[in-house]
């Protein structure tokens, strides 16, 4: 039987996506890691640099004045001495960052002070960071390597990690699907932990539990109904037999006909809800059932038995006739009520078409599915709109696909595939 559901767009699993965002906060973490420990450590080398330029001017400044000469690499107005230092203040020791690079030299802290008097001479240490600097780099590759073999590591664990999780979502989702598709046994079971996809599991199973109370209450009812309108109909018919012949008569006859098929039908669709129908099947040749039962609707249609691959007209299949009568009974009737002549009927091999050129089927239907007790509109014909419902039903319980379609060139068409 053909399912009416509208197609799903392509989707991305839910563990990739968990891999790719774990993956990706991972990245983000070690970036930010890693930056504030470069800008850390960088601010340590410069601040020990300026520190060490500091103490060795002190040392020198005071050799410098007890002997006269020069020590620990200070020298007297170098020609690199930062234009910041060149006029420092008496008595102070002042620093300057120097971020040119010559060679292995630099970047640099000065580190300067007067000697003595406005116009003295100034006093100056260069402390090189290249070397501090180098083991920076080599801190910030080591990084980046840690950061990428955990990344490689964790990325396993999150995917592994998001697939449990899957696992226990598409046990959902499945068991929604198996219940939105008339499954009211089916039920998702205890899960393991305790999170939202526990409780969303068990919301599903509560919700099932509901449905499938109401929905047997419902079709019990209607059932009861249905069997308990049965006598007062048939004693209804017996009445109208009894009347004197005329036109009175044949209207009451036709209404209480069309009564009786009313609850008929719904008989037979509530058998069909509850899986009591069970199928008596025989070898029968398709054409001849496929025949027989369009000559029991009254309608004027063309059937065409195609002639089968070993050169014989009549193939047997096994299947119940009856229940097959009743579908392509039904599918005639329709084509007659609601489309337009002529209506054609093909059989061919398992499969038989039945083609009306009327208006087609409504959007909706092809969409969605028949309706019960929905006809479309007044120009579509009469009826109840539980034909195509109950040749649903009953094709499912033979276990054959019934497809309902329109025709480029317009018309219904309706077709029933036979299981081999």
């Amino acid at each position: 039987m053909r399912s009416f559901h509208r197609p799903r767009p392509a989707r991305v699993p839910l563990r990739w996506r968990i891999a790719a965002l774990a993956a990706a906060t991972a990245c983000l973490v070690a970036a930010a890691v890693g930056v504030l420990v470069h800008v850390w450590t960088a601010q340590d080398i410069r601040s020990r640099a300026e520190a060490r330029a500091f103490n060795s001017l002190y040392s020198a400044m005071d050799v410098y004045r007890r002997t006269g000469t020069l020590a620990d690499g200070a020298e007297l107005d170098p020609a690199g001495l930062p234009a910041a230092l060149r006029h420092p203040a008496d008595g102070v020791r002042h620093t300057a960052y120097d971020a040119r690079v010559d060679g292995n030299s630099g970047p640099t802290v000065w580190a300067a002070q007067r000697v003595d008097g406005p116009d003295g001479q100034v006093l100056a240490v260069q402390i090189n960071m290249n070397p501090e600097l180098y083991g920076l780099r080599r801190l910030d590759v080591t990084m980046v390597v840690a950061s990428l073999i955990a990344l490689a590591a964790a990325t396993p664990l999150a995917v592994y990690g998001a697939g449990l999780l899957g696992r226990r979502l598409r046990r959902v989702s499945e068991t929604a699907v198996r219940i939105s598709a008339g499954d009211l046994d089916a039920r998702t079971g205890p899960t393991k932990g305790r999170d939202e996809v526990a409780d969303i599991a068990a919301t599903v199973d509560l919700m099932a539990d509901s449905l499938s109370r109401r929905l047997r209450t419902e079709r019990q009812f209607t059932a009861d109904v249905a069997h308990e309108l049965r006598t007062p109909v048939g004693g209804l018919l017996a009445a109208a037999d009894l009347l004197p012949a005329g036109e009175t008569e044949d209207l009451l006859r036709a209404r209480v006909r069309d009564l009786r098929g009313l609850v008929e039908d719904l008989l037979e669709i509530s058998r069909l809800d509850a899986g009591a129908e069970q199928p008596v099947r025989a070898r029968v040749p398709l054409g001849a059932v496929v025949s027989e039962a369009v000559t029991r609707t009254g309608f004027d249609t063309e059937v065409t038995v195609a002639n089968a691959p070993d050169g014989e007209a009549a193939r047997t299949v096994e299947t119940d006739p009856r229940r097959l009568e009743r579908i392509v009974g039904n599918l005639v009737v329709n084509a007659h009520r609601h489309g337009d002549t002529p209506v054609q009927v093909t059989v061919e091999g398992r499969t038989v078409v039945v083609r009306d050129h009327g208006p087609g089927f409504p959007p909706d239907l092809l969409r969605d599915g028949p309706r019960r007790f929905h006809t479309g509109g007044t120009e579509r014909g009469s009826g109840h709109g539980l034909g195509l419902t109950i040749a649903l039903g009953q094709a499912g319980l033979l276990g054959a696909e019934l497809r309902l379609d329109n025709a480029p060139d317009g018309g219904a068409v309706a077709t029933l595939r036979l299981p081999a």
